[in-house]
């Protein structure tokens, strides 16, 4: 989530992180509205509430947390891009430029998810929308991360969000304030999704310079429930920042900056 008129401040998403859920500011104009589903269209499985536990099953399975699981990432500089000789498996695009793999950046405060979206919140959006979409994509537990999801229906599930957050009376104070003080709840830019992934000192993984299998799903075998994976050494809290699935940003996939 992001402030549309803070002075000096850049535009940005919660993740799919007022805040950005990885949530930060979308344009108006990028908003997309899908045809309305069919009669036939399956939301899936009934939920089953004991796999939802440390989420809302009144506020749209969002986090049972005072701010719904937006977390404050505050204002400040941070070492956005990978040094190759460090990080092997980075992208060519994540270079800064061609004689600087790194650059220090500076961001405004936003809000990110703690977790990434999932198959509980997306389905609760879908049946409030009648958005079609594929039934496989609600298949999986609940509490995994939804997969498969477009970048419009990403965007249209976060203006979605907003709607439902400022005309809701259940809405926590804090946050209501914050979207009634023009904040905005859409996808991450890129250097948004990067600073609470990595923090601020420049490490390659969220938990360090090292892989490490205890920290991140990353073997392949499919997701897990989001928050599966203790990492007391992370920045701000979050869950998932490497691993599990691959999450939008607001930004096109091109080099840096």
């Amino acid at each position: 989530m992001d402030n549309n008129n803070r002075p000096n401040g850049s535009t940005s998403f919660t993740g799919l992180t007022l805040l950005s859920l990885l949530v930060g500011l979308v344009a108006a104009w990028l908003f997309f509205q899908s045809p309305p589903a069919g009669p036939t269209q399956q939301l899936g499985p009934a939920l089953d509430s004991t796999a939802l536990a440390g989420f809302r099953t009144d506020q749209w399975f969002l986090p049972d947390t005072a701010m719904l699981g937006f977390v404050e990432i505050p204002a400040g500089p941070f070492l956005m891009g990978s040094d190759a000789a460090v990080d092997t498996l980075a992208f060519d695009n994540e270079r800064w430029s061609s004689e600087h793999a790194q650059q220090i950046v500076e961001l405004p405060t936003f809000y990110i998810g703690q977790y990434e979206v999932t198959v509980a919140q997306f389905r609760a959006f879908v049946a409030a929308t009648d958005l079609r979409v594929d039934p496989q994509m609600l298949e999986s537990q609940p509490n995994h991360p939804v997969t498969s999801v477009s970048w419009p229906d990403a965007l249209a599930y976060c203006r979605w969000l907003e709607t439902t957050l400022k005309e809701s009376p259940e809405t926590p104070s804090r946050l209501r304030e914050l979207l009634r003080d023009r904040w905005r709840i859409g996808l991450p830019s890129e250097a948004e999704w990067e600073k609470a992934a990595r923090g601020t000192d420049g490490r390659v993984y969220p938990w360090g310079d090292r892989p490490r299998q205890d920290r991140a799903n990353y073997a392949g075998e499919g997701t897990t429930p989001v928050g599966s994976f203790d990492c007391p050494d992370c920045p701000f809290g979050l869950a998932d920042m490497s691993g599990n699935v691959w999450e939008w940003t607001r930004s096109p996939y091109q080099p840096y900056p």
